[in-house]
């Protein structure tokens, strides 16, 4: 799946409200609803975002993540579809191995970033000219007439909102599933592979957006519920809520689509280098290259970092962050309490200068001038499964 969505505050109240196809579900578990990218949303359970948290980082946590943008590129052989595809994006999708998911972003002509989304490639070889694609909910339509306007002839974009997402996060969720989908168990961290769930057609990777072990799993929108419903009869399993998403996404360090990112940064200032492979770096070909190499030769002015309070009041986005002296070098873009550590954390960007683990900086929330310092991310480490040959 994309790593990242928009707040409930960016759904304007004039907007008419799309359900997902669990969303009687959620009312019927006592879910508060709230506006999000469009949808009608759960944000919390009865149990409160606290519990969900902590529930997800011991156990597994099941998210409603519907609301996604599913489609698939398709093309006559893989390479054809993964140039296309690289015309777009700085990754590298070309050596994308059957079975695989990428993590990357559509790029602006000037290197700003339109959106980071998730690409698989099937195992089938049947389905080889295919990639499948997740972009964020806020972005997809935007994401479908960009990507549908720049392929080549015999490259076509095929929009699958008959699909249902579902996430699985937790160190429990591989023997969840595996109850179900035995295959599953083995599968290595940015996996994918297309199996039954009790006889259930579903595609399954090994990824999410917690930092914890765990999956996606797409299946059709009309049999989403009778799945949902099997795993939340499992002890080990409960449903988790946007609050707790939120806090679990920024303990993992995990970018936030229009707050973290947006078309005023790019990869290189976001800390996203790793998701751009060496042939991408070295060749370009991709929207805003120029900017990009640049920045990767000669430093950019401004880098995102962590940032850990040194009291117990939360920054939240928008905060300015100050050097020693007063003067402003740089803002809060997420922020707020991290149950795992008891404490509060954010993220943004500083002048570089001041973006090394352990620099002093202050946070002016409220109009008073708090300490804090430049934190290492992730917060809380992340615990992806990596295979036997990890």
């Amino acid at each position: 799946m994309a790593q990242s969505e928009t707040t409930a505050s960016e759904t304007t109240a004039s907007e008419i409200l799309l359900r997902t196809p669990l969303y009687a579900r959620h009312v019927a578990l006592g879910a508060r609803i709230v506006p999000f990218a469009g949808y009608e949303m759960p944000v919390q359970y009865p149990t409160g975002i606290l519990a969900e948290h902590l529930w997800t980082r011991e156990n597994a946590g099941l998210f409603d993540v519907s609301h996604m943008g599913q489609a698939f590129l398709i093309g006559p052989d893989h390479a054809t579809t993964a140039k296309a595809l690289e015309a777009l994006a700085p990754a590298d999708f070309i050596d994308l191995k059957p079975g695989r998911q990428r993590y990357s972003q559509l790029l602006s002509d000037d290197g700003g970033i339109l959106d980071d989304f998730m690409v698989a490639r099937s195992e089938d070889p049947a389905e080889d000219g295919v990639l499948a694609l997740v972009v964020n909910a806020s972005c997809k339509e935007q994401d479908y007439a960009h990507i549908a306007a720049r392929l080549p002839a015999g490259v076509r974009l095929m929009r699958a909102d008959h699909r249902a997402l579902l996430a699985l996060q937790g160190p429990k969720a591989a023997a969840v599933l595996a109850r179900r989908c035995p295959d599953t168990a083995d599968m290595p961290f940015m996996s994918v592979r297309s199996t039954r769930f009790d006889g259930l057609p579903v595609n399954v990777s090994r990824s999410g957006y917690t930092g914890e072990d765990g999956y996606e799993i797409s299946v059709r929108g009309d049999r989403v519920d009778e799945l949902a419903s099997v795993l939340l009869r499992d002890p080990d399993v409960k449903p988790v809520g946007l609050g707790a998403r939120d806090s679990l996404r920024l303990e993992a360090g995990l970018c936030l689509y229009g707050h973290d990112i947006d078309t005023t940064t790019s990869p290189v200032e976001a800390a996203l280098v790793w998701s751009m492979q060496k042939r991408r770096r070295e060749e370009g070909g991709f929207p805003g290259a120029e900017r990009i190499r640049r920045e990767l030769s000669e430093g950019t002015s401004r880098k995102r970092v962590g940032i850990v309070p040194d009291g117990k009041a939360p920054a939240r986005e928008g905060t300015e962050i100050t050097a020693e002296a007063g003067r402003v070098i740089g803002i809060v873009t997420s922020g707020g309490f991290g149950p795992s550590l008891n404490g509060p954390l954010a993220m943004g960007y500083v002048e570089t200068a001041f973006a090394e683990v352990g620099t002093p900086v202050q946070l002016m929330v409220r109009g008073k001038a708090m300490p804090a310092r430049i934190g290492a991310m992730p917060f809380v480490p992340q615990r992806y499964f990596r295979g036997p040959s990890a």
